[in-house]
């Protein structure tokens, strides 16, 4: 019998000293290891190996080997998945060749909780293409009861980056099927959070970032999934040199590549991408089912408690953890104030206007304690009105 490994794993991760990362839905933490390969591939590859570390470092295959890794982590088939470019590309090139698909359609169907970046980018691919294309977005309640044979596209984000509010993905793909529509689903607060089965869904297209629950790094390279069958079939319609057939032949006419390298467009990020290959080590021997049952169990904690000793903050995220992604979101009207008190303090999660204080639930580096000295420090910040500092209430660039 395989043996269940423990959790959390913090020993695998450089945490600093007296800190409470709650932000890992944000940005994940260092694991140990990294750096190192960093200084690595700087030094010894690219410095003593030159323009011969895409042959003799493997750099040029990085993108699909690296994709095999992640991909056992959202339930999808070998082959299928590949590293590069940001998650807005990523989403702009799910997004035209999911249209090219349903031709005789012109609805792209989303939700008022979508990450904005996701609706740009299907905001401006409608402005591209100038063919009548509308973006429709509902609320997400009213997704499944808005497919209609009008829809061309469904391109949701699984987890609500502001609640935690979670889509049902089977349930939604099986409806935007029966309508004949194309399904994309975007997975940055689903990836490395909670039990994504892409095969199972059958869906056509997901995206996602590294650099959250997957612990890449900051500026980490987005992945795009394509559903087996239809790799020789969806337009690459940002065709760069290295989704060619071909690359190195230099062709002047583009030739797409038969499988999920056709979605690779540029040159990758060799530094940033080796960084991401280690920060993988981290999952090795670990189920995505035993992170997902820590999770349930250390959010409903972390819910509890909360309530129990800040009753001026309002849970938004949903009760049901069948309902909800890997992270806790409370409203409170003084939420940015409170949150950098809390950071002051050593309790690191984020804010998101209007008054959204969410807090990330990583069982990898998170456990009960955690969970306990966390809601301790929030009571003494609301009890004792600790947020209502000048320093607490300056604006930051990033919140």
């Amino acid at each position: 019998m395989t043996k269940i490994p423990t959790l959390p794993r913090k020993h695998l991760f450089d945490l600093p000293e007296g800190v409470i990362y709650l932000d890992g839905n944000s940005l994940g933490p260092l694991p140990k290891g990294v750096a190192a390969r960093a200084a690595e591939v700087i030094t010894a590859e690219w410095g003593g190996q030159l323009i011969r570390g895409w042959n003799a470092s493997g750099w040029m295959d990085q993108p699909g080997r690296v994709g095999d890794m992640l991909g056992r982590l959202i339930g999808a088939t070998k082959g299928s998945v590949v590293l590069g470019d940001t998650l807005s590309i990523k989403v702009f090139q799910a997004l035209a060749a999911a249209l090219a698909l349903r031709p005789d359609r012109r609805v792209i169907l989303s939700d008022s909780g979508n990450f904005p970046s996701d609706l740009y980018m299907a905001e401006g691919l409608v402005r591209l293409r100038d063919a009548g294309f509308t973006l429709r977005v509902v609320a997400p309640e009213a997704v499944a009861g808005a497919i209609d044979d009008s829809v061309a596209v469904v391109m949701l984000t699984e987890v609500d980056y502001r609640t935690g509010r979670r889509h049902d993905m089977a349930a939604l793909t099986r409806a935007a099927h029966g309508a004949g529509a194309v399904m994309v689903w975007d997975l940055a607060h689903s990836a490395g959070a909670v039990d994504v089965d892409l095969a199972a869904s059958g869906c056509e297209f997901a995206v996602g970032c590294t650099y959250k629950y997957l612990n890449g790094g900051p500026g980490a390279p987005a992945f795009i999934y394509i559903r087996p069958d239809l790799q020789g079939v969806a337009q690459p319609f940002l065709s760069g040199w290295l989704g060619h057939e071909a690359p190195f032949a230099f062709d002047p006419t583009y030739r797409p590549a038969p499988n999920i390298e056709r979605m690779r467009v540029g040159t990758p990020p060799v530094v940033q991408m080796s960084m991401l290959e280690t920060a993988l080590s981290v999952w090795e021997g670990v189920e995505m089912a035993d992170i997902r049952a820590a999770s349930v169990a250390l959010c409903d904690q972390f819910i509890a408690k909360v309530e129990a000793r800040c009753p001026e903050l309002t849970l938004i995220s949903p009760r049901n953890a069948a309902q909800r992604g890997s992270q806790v979101s409370f409203a409170y009207q003084n939420g940015y104030a409170a949150m950098q008190a809390l950071i002051a303090r050593g309790v690191i999660g984020d804010f998101r206007a209007p008054d959204v204080m969410r807090f990330g639930i990583t069982p990898l580096y998170i456990d009960a304690a955690d969970v306990t000295a966390a809601v301790a420090i929030m009571g003494e910040v609301m009890e004792h009105r600790l947020w209502d500092r000048p320093e607490h209430h300056a604006a930051q660039k990033v919140t």
